[in-house]
């Protein structure tokens, strides 16, 4: 395989990979921008999201490049290649907690999808990737929903 050449599962990753780093933008900006009540609680667990998330992305992007291609990067490419969209700048803070448990289930709906088709191409190890970054943004939207329903 050449280094441009792609399979489904690395697609499948590739599209991880952007969305996860749009999930990254968009928490570091409540992570700054979130105001109210909640304010303490919601910029420390956005935090603690971004931190997880940025390692996260790395160990995707590296296995990709385990299976023979090159891992997506630049913002503009990766902006264009996600399905989350962006939210303003001066977002309430339960619109920012429902919008980052929403941009969490994309992340899942990729996940999966990487998940299955690396099982049916007998890749354990990223589908083993896959599982372990699915429970990871399961409990973040639980926790995200959690919140709302406080």
């Amino acid at each position: 395989m050449t280094h441009t050449e792609t399979t489904p599962v690395v697609d499948a990753l590739r599209q991880v990979v952007a969305d996860c780093y749009a999930l990254l933008g968009q928490t570091h900006l409540c992570h700054w921008n979130v105001r109210g009540p909640g304010f303490f609680a919601l910029h420390t667990a956005f935090e603690e999201q971004y931190t997880e998330l940025f390692t996260a992305i790395d160990e995707i992007a590296e296995r990709i490049r385990a299976l023979g291609s090159l891992a997506p990067g630049g913002l503009a490419n990766l902006a264009g290649q996600s399905s989350i969209q962006e939210i303003p700048e001066d977002t309430d803070a339960n619109s920012m907690v429902d919008h980052l448990a929403n941009a969490n289930g994309i992340v899942v709906d990729g996940l999966r999808k990487a998940r299955d088709l690396a099982g049916e191409n007998e890749d354990s190890e990223s589908e083993d990737l896959a599982i372990s970054r699915i429970q990871v943004h399961e409990k973040t939207i639980w926790m995200l929903k959690s919140f709302l329903e406080g």
